[in-house]
C-alpha cells in the first residue's frame, strides 16, 4: 500500500473499540480507514499551528501576536484530547453510524428555516456556515465514490436499506466529530475558522484516497463487486442526496414555520375568502399556476436585456391579473392555496432584496431581474428550490452573481466574454425553459466549464501582475529605504563634496542591491554600517582610542568600499580616482586635531510645533481604529469597491499584500493591476465612506437570510 495515502493497516485487534459484533468486512475497513484519518488529523493540526506561528510572526500589533500565541499554546495543551476525542468519535461512528433521516443524525447540515436564517448566534452561524460550505465541498467532489462506499455499507448494517441509506465516512459525519472534539477550546471566532480551513485542506481534501482505500477492501470481500446505477439528475448522483418528496417536505415545512410572519402579504389565497361557499370560488392547482405564469411574455430572444433600469416586475399583481383572467374565463371566484401565496410572496421579497443588493454589480443585477418569472415558475414545480443549496437553478443562479461581481458598469459590455456568455445564459432560460429543470443543469455545466477557462486566464495575468507589482513595490520600497537612511546621516552634517556624490550616487546603489537580496545574503545592516564607519573616520578624533581604531577601520572600510562600487560598476574609467580622492580626505580628517561640534554629539531638539503635531496625529490614529480592525478582516481574493470624487465606481479584487512595503495591490477580474494604496489609505478610504466591502456568499442564500431576519423583526 501507498506509504503516504495516510493509511496504514493495523494488526487484527489493534484500535477496536466496542464493535465485535460488525460484520467482518466493516470491521475491515474501520481498522483500515481509522488509522489513516488520524493521521491525516496529526497532519491537521502540524499545519494549523505552523500557520498560527507565521500569523503571529507577521501580526501588526502586540494584541494581535498575544492572540495568536494564546490560541496556539491553547491548541497544544489540548491537542491529545482531541486527537483522542476525535478517534472516539470516528469508533462510534462505525459502532452506531447516523442514519438517513434527521432525527438519527446531529451531524447533517442545518436545514433552511427562520430560525437557522437569521436567530442564531453571530459566531455560530458563521461557524456552521463553513462548515455547512467544507461539507458542500467534499460531497460533491467525492461524490461517484462516496455513493458507492454508501451503497456498500448499507447492504452490511443490519436494519438499513436502500431508503435509510449509512455511511459513516460521509463529510458531515467527520465534519461534526471534529467541531465536537474542538468545542472545549477556549478561542475566538477568527481563530476557529482557521482550525476549520485546514481541516479542510488536510482531512477532507485526502478523503478520496480514504474512501477508494474502503471500497477497494469491501469489493475484495465481495460487496457489490460490479457497482451500477442510473440518475437522472446531478441530485442523484450525490452520496446523501434527498429524495424529490424529502426535498419538498423540507420545503414545506419551511414555508410552515414562516407562514404567520408571511400572513399580512396574502391577497388571493383561500384564507382571504372568509366563509364564501365552497363553490363560489376555485382552488388554483399547482399545475394551473405554472400555466397561468407560463402565459406571461418575455423579452425577445436576441433583444439586450439590460436596456433601461433592472426589471421590477409586480408579481403579486400579476397573478392577481391572472385570477381575475381565470374568474372571468370559468365563471368562478379563483383562488390560490395559502402556500402557494405564501411562496408567491417570498419569491417577490427574494428579488426586491437581489435589486437593492449593494454587493451585486448593476450589469449582474439587471440580467438576473429578467429571471423572477422563470425563477417563480421553478419554485412553483419544485419547492425544494428554497430548501436545497444543490437544487440546479439555485446553483446557477449563484454561480452568475459570484462570475459576475467583478463588474463596475456597462462599458464595453459586448466586447467581454464573460458578460456575453452570462447574456446568453440568461436569454436560454428565458426562450427555453418549459419546466424541465434539466436546462438549469446543462447551463450551469457549460457556464462551470466557460469559467474555467476564463479563471485560468485571468489567474495567469493576476499571477504576472502580482509578480510584477511585487518586485517593482520591493524595488520602490528599497529605494526609498536608501534614500532615508542617507538622508538621516547626512542631514546637517559638513561632508565633502566628493565623499557626498559617493554615497548618494555610488554607494547608494550598493545598499539598494542589498536591500533587495537582504532575505538570501543578509548584507543590509552591513552597508548601512559601512555609511556609519565611514562618517565617523571623516570626524576629528581628539582621542587617542578614537586614533588607534580609525588606523584599524580604514584600510578595511576603504577596501569594502572598492569591493562595493566594483559590483555595481560605478564610475568604472575613474575608480582610481575616486579611491584615491576618498583616502585624501580620510587623511585630512584624521590630522585635524579640532574638537567636534557638540551639535553631532545629540539630535537637535524637537520643536514645540512637531509636538502639537504628533499629539493630533494620537488623536486622529484613536478616530481610525476600528477601521484598522476593517481592514483585518480583508484577505487576497476578496472583492470591495471604491468610489472616486467625480461619481464614478469601480471593482477590484486584492491580489497581494506586501508587508515589508505597506502596499496593498487590487486587480480587476481580468488580472490586470487597478489600484495600489497603503494601509493608511485603506483606513480613510473607509472613514470617508469611499471603499466598501463586497460580500462574495452564495447569492439565494444570503437572500433568504435577509428577507426571514426582516419578516421575523417585523413579527417582533
Amino acid at each position: 500500500m501507498n506509504e503516504q495515502s495516510g493509511i496504514h493497516p493495523v494488526p487484527p485487534g489493534q484500535g477496536r473499540s466496542d464493535g465485535s459484533s460488525l460484520p467482518e468486512e466493516i470491521r475491515q475497513v474501520r481498522d483500515t480507514v481509522m488509522p489513516g484519518l488520524c493521521e491525516l488529523l496529526c497532519g491537521t493540526f502540524d499545519a494549523i499551528d505552523d500557520a498560527l506561528f507565521e500569523l503571529a510572526n507577521g501580526a501588526r500589533s502586540n494584541n494581535d501576536q498575544n492572540r495568536y500565541f494564546e490560541t496556539m499554546r491553547e491548541i497544544r495543551i489540548k491537542r491529545k484530547g482531541i486527537e483522542k476525542q476525535f478517534r472516539e468519535a470516528l469508533a462510534n461512528l462505525f459502532r452506531a453510524p447516523p442514519g438517513s433521516n434527521a432525527e438519527e443524525t446531529g451531524d447533517e447540515p442545518q436545514s433552511v428555516d427562520a430560525d437557522s436564517l437569521s436567530l442564531v448566534d453571530n459566531d455560530a452561524l458563521e461557524e456552521q456556515v463553513a462548515i455547512n460550505a467544507m461539507i458542500t465541498k467534499a460531497t460533491v467532489s467525492f461524490q461517484g465514490t462516496l455513493l458507492q462506499l454508501q451503497t456498500r455499507l448499507t447492504a452490511l448494517y443490519p436494519g438499513h436499506d436502500s431508503d435509510h441509506p449509512v455511511n459513516p465516512l460521509a463529510p458531515e459525519h467527520l465534519c461534526g466529530a471534529f467541531r465536537d472534539a474542538c468545542s472545549d477550546l477556549d478561542i475566538q471566532i477568527r481563530e476557529r475558522l482557521i482550525l476549520l480551513k485546514h481541516f479542510d485542506r488536510h482531512l477532507l481534501a485526502s478523503l478520496g484516497i480514504v474512501i477508494d482505500e474502503a471500497n477497494r477492501i469491501l469489493i475484495q470481500a465481495g460487496v457489490i463487486p460490479d457497482f451500477r446505477y442510473e440518475v437522472h439528475t446531478r441530485a442523484s448522483q450525490e452520496p446523501g442526496y434527498r429524495s424529490e418528496q424529502e426535498a419538498s417536505d423540507e420545503a414545506r415545512e419551511f414555508l410552515s414555520s414562516i407562514s404567520s410572519m408571511m400572513s399580512g402579504y396574502r391577497r388571493y389565497s383561500t384564507d382571504a375568502m372568509g366563509n364564501a361557499p365552497s363553490d363560489s370560488f376555485h382552488i388554483v392547482s399547482k399545475r394551473e399556476l405554472y400555466d397561468l405564469l407560463s402565459r406571461i411574455p418575455h423579452p425577445q430572444p436576441r433583444s439586450d436585456l439590460t436596456q433601461g433600469a433592472p426589471d421590477r416586475p409586480d408579481l403579486r399583481g400579476l397573478v392577481g391579473e391572472l385570477l381575475d383572467r381565470q374568474s372571468e374565463t370559468q365563471g368562478n371566484q379563483a383562488a390560490l392555496e395559502t402556500m402557494d401565496e405564501d411562496l408567491i410572496n417570498l419569491v417577490a421579497l427574494l428579488f426586491e432584496f437581489i435589486l437593492d443588493d449593494r454587493n451585486l454589480s448593476t450589469p449582474i443585477q439587471a440580467l438576473i431581474s429578467r429571471l423572477q418569472i422563470p425563477v417563480l415558475k421553478v419554485v412553483v414545480r419544485d419547492r425544494s428550490f428554497l430548501s436545497n443549496p444543490s437544487h440546479p437553478a439555485r446553483k446557477l443562479l449563484n454561480a452568475l452573481a459570484r462570475a459576475g461581481i467583478g463588474w463596475s458598469d456597462h462599458s464595453e459590455k459586448n466586447r467581454d466574454r464573460l458578460y456575453n456568455e452570462i447574456h446568453r445564459v440568461v436569454q436560454r432560460i428565458l426562450a427555453e425553459y418549459d419546466g424541465d429543470i434539466a436546462l438549469f443543469e446543462s447551463l450551469y455545466d457549460e457556464f462551470e466549464q466557460f469559467l474555467q477557462r476564463e479563471t485560468r486566464k485571468a489567474t495567469l495575468v493576476e499571477q504576472r501582475t502580482r509578480e510584477s507589482e511585487r518586485g517593482r513595490i520591493k524595488s520602490r520600497r528599497a529605494q526609498e529605504t536608501v534614500d532615508q537612511v542617507l538622508r538621516e546621516r547626512l542631514n546637517g552634517r559638513d561632508v565633502p563634496e566628493n565623499v557626498h556624490q559617493l554615497l548618494t550616487q555610488g554607494w547608494s546603489r550598493v545598499m539598494f542591491l542589498a536591500y533587495l537580496r537582504d532575505d538570501n545574503e543578509h548584507r543590509w545592516a552591513h552597508t548601512v554600517r559601512v555609511v556609519d564607519d565611514l562618517l565617523w573616520c571623516l570626524r576629528p578624533q581628539p582621542e587617542s582610542n578614537g586614533r588607534e581604531q580609525w588606523v584599524r577601520l580604514v584600510p578595511t572600510l576603504i577596501k569594502t568600499i572598492r569591493a562595493g562600487l566594483e559590483e555595481v560598476s560605478y564610475n568604472a574609467s575613474r575608480l582610481d580616482e575616486t579611491m584615491t580622492s576618498l583616502k585624501r580626505e580620510l587623511t585630512q580628517a584624521f590630522r585635524q586635531q579640532a574638537l567636534a561640534e557638540a551639535a553631532e554629539d545629540g539630535p537637535p531638539p524637537e520643536p514645540l510645533v512637531q509636538t502639537a503635531v504628533k499629539k493630533s496625529q494620537a488623536v486622529e490614529d484613536a478616530a481610525m481604529a476600528e477601521h484598522y480592525e476593517t481592514l483585518e478582516t480583508i484577505g487576497i481574493g476578496d472583492w470591495v469597491e471604491f468610489h472616486l470624487v467625480n461619481g464614478t465606481h469601480f471593482r477590484c479584487k486584492l491580489s497581494a499584500v506586501i508587508e515589508d512595503a505597506d502596499s496593498f495591490v487590487f486587480v480587476n477580474r481580468m488580472g490586470l493591476k487597478v489600484a495600489e494604496k497603503s494601509r493608511s489609505e485603506l483606513a480613510h478610504e473607509l472613514r470617508r465612506g469611499r471603499m466598501a466591502l463586497l460580500e462574495q456568499g452564495a447569492l439565494i442564500d444570503r437572500a433568504l437570510h435577509a428577507v426571514v431576519g426582516g419578516l421575523n423583526r417585523k413579527a417582533g
